[in-house]
């Protein structure tokens, strides 16, 4: 029996985030998948990623990552007109201010989301790979 095994990743220091930063580079968010949950100071998506373990295989994986104790988010360049407009992650950087942090978060057409967090604590969990080789 062929078990197929899903990933869950916990960045919670600096040297932790290029690894997500990595996994999720050229994924593809949908503009109704972006959530910001203030309440309860969590910012969260869901990205269509390439297999990057198993680049052979041409597989879709739709992760989750969720970014915790989030004070704020500020957009650039995002109109949000489209529910189903595809958005494609860069990268995601990391930035020390004050006693919080910036986690950017790089999109293509000079877009960026800039989270102010008072500590780091991102999860990304994958939910279910396909055989979608069209994006």
């Amino acid at each position: 029996m062929d078990k197929q095994f899903l990933k869950k990743i916990t960045c919670q220091s600096p040297e932790d985030l290029p690894y997500i930063s990595a996994i999720v580079s050229e994924g593809k968010i949908k503009s109704s998948e972006l959530k910001y949950l203030p309440k309860n100071k969590i910012f969260l998506f869901l990205i269509e990623r390439s297999d990057k373990e198993k680049p052979k295989d041409k597989k879709k994986i739709k992760s989750i990552v969720k970014f915790a104790y989030i004070i704020s988010v500020k957009l650039k360049n995002f109109q949000f007109s489209n529910k189903n407009e595809l958005f494609e992650l860069l990268a995601i950087d990391l930035l020390k201010k004050d006693h919080n942090y910036e986690i950017v978060l790089l999109f293509s057409n000079n877009r960026f989301i800039t989270l102010n967090a008072e500590i780091i604590d991102i999860e990304l969990t994958d939910q279910i790979k396909s055989n979608n080789e069209n994006n």
